[in-house]
């Protein structure tokens, strides 16, 4: 059997679906919201079935030519691991320095792994992409950021 890329994200795709749809069975519902046509786990349901299908879809359909196959000796494994470091390191620095500073820097680091050595260009990208998620999540949809303990032993809570 000739495994592709296709195979391998479809497969990856179908795997992320099925948890998704079993983990929505533990979303809460409000008393008598079971009989309702609609509540809190008929969207992501939803969307578990519809990713089931599309992934199914893709594994029907992927090609199984062998000048697709999958060929792992072109990628580039230590830069995943770095990102993957990366991505557990702004996830401890957000309780210490608050959602803004620990995704600038994020971004910052992210892009100088991938590559990126213009000081101006990995300022001028992260901080305004930065700020706007951070306005779009704390002013717009008005959901609560912890500032970070650095700020609040700094300036106060």
């Amino acid at each position: 059997m000739i495994i592709t890329k296709d195979h391998i994200g479809g497969m990856g795709f179908l795997l992320l679906s099925a948890f998704y749809g079993y983990y929505a069975g533990d979303i809460p519902l409000l008393p008598g919201d079971e009989f309702e046509p609609f509540h809190a786990r008929t969207v992501p349901y939803a969307l578990a079935i519809l990713g089931g299908v599309i992934s199914l879809a893709l594994l029907l359909t992927a090609e199984r030519k062998a000048e697709k196959r999958l060929r792992l000796n072109n990628y580039d494994f230590a830069l995943v691991a770095k990102l993957l470091v990366l991505i557990v390191i702004f996830g401890l620095a957000l309780e210490w320095i608050g959602f803004l500073l620990a995704t600038v820097l994020f971004l910052i680091a992210g892009f100088w792994l991938l590559g990126e050595r213009r000081t101006k260009m990995l300022l001028m990208v992260s901080v305004p992409f930065a700020v706007g998620i951070w306005f779009i999540l704390a002013k717009l949809l008005d959901i609560y950021l912890a500032p970070g303990q650095l700020f609040v032993q700094l300036f106060g809570g």
